[in-house]
């Protein structure tokens, strides 16, 4: 597992505990904890999907970027593996 994939484990495993908290916020919503918590998870998530597109370029349509075009110009993922395994 390269450093990319790490990256994107690390936001996607982020991102599992900010649902998984929302729905225990659904049925206890004064756990102060909790609430918390999800608040963290995302200010980490957030941080963690700004170091991804600093290095590897958007993750979605959504994401601010300068040329907001720009993915379409880039190598697509498969391309990128392509390159690899002829290297």
């Amino acid at each position: 597992m390269n450093e990319q994939q790490r990256l994107l484990r690390r936001i996607r495993s982020a991102q599992f505990a900010m649902w998984e908290l929302r729905i225990f916020l659904v049925t206890h919503p004064n756990d102060c904890g909790a609430l918390k918590r999800l608040n963290e998870y995302k200010k980490q998530t957030q941080s963690l999907i700004d170091q991804y597109e600093e290095a590897y370029g958007p993750l979605n349509e959504d994401s601010a970027t300068a040329n907001r075009w720009a993915w379409v110009q880039e190598p697509w993922p498969w391309e990128i593996q392509a390159e690899k395994e002829e290297s």
